[in-house]
């Protein structure tokens, strides 16, 4: 004669607990990443406007006019400092067609005439070419990767106290 052992679990009683637990088993991950979209623009931003450095801790090279680096033409660059989000993924950066000369550097020759000419805080300017200094504004510094951290941290905590009530 077989001997056998069965064992019944009824875990209807626990389906509103478990109906409470769904959002953070499986949070609206939309919002938190649109959130961390969101604070990789405004540390872009205060990047530019604030702290003039590299995503490393680099300083930014002056320049040579002595007026806000990245803020001269009108503001084009910080102007253009958007993020975009999917439920996945979350890009930020700057859309300015120029944004790629300040983040990686640039030289700029004559194309059609042999020297450059612009006009100065002295007057015009001729050169055979200029060398415009990579100033990277997109990135994370170690002070950003934390602020994200929190921020992830903070959602999943906000989470589960408002479950809990």
């Amino acid at each position: 004669m077989d001997a056998g052992v069965s064992i019944t679990v009824d875990l209807s009683e626990f389906d509103a607990e478990l109906a409470r637990l769904g959002p953070v088993i499986e949070p609206d991950m939309e919002e938190l990443v649109a959130s961390i979209g969101a604070l990789g623009e405004s540390q872009t931003r205060r990047r530019i406007s604030d702290e003039k450095t590299a995503p490393d801790g680099t300083p930014w090279k002056e320049n040579r006019t002595g007026t806000p680096i990245l803020h001269q033409t009108g503001r084009n660059l910080l102007d253009s400092v958007a993020f975009v989000s999917d439920a996945d993924s979350a890009e930020w950066g700057a859309t300015w067609e120029f944004a790629h000369v300040h983040q990686d550097g640039a030289v700029i020759e004559p194309r059609t005439a042999k020297m450059l000419r612009f006009k100065g805080p002295n007057g015009v300017i001729f050169a055979k070419k200029v060398t415009i200094p990579a100033r990277p504004f997109v990135g994370l510094s170690d002070a950003n990767r934390e602020e994200i951290s929190d921020l992830v941290t903070d959602f999943f905590g906000d989470l589960i106290r408002e479950r809990a009530r």
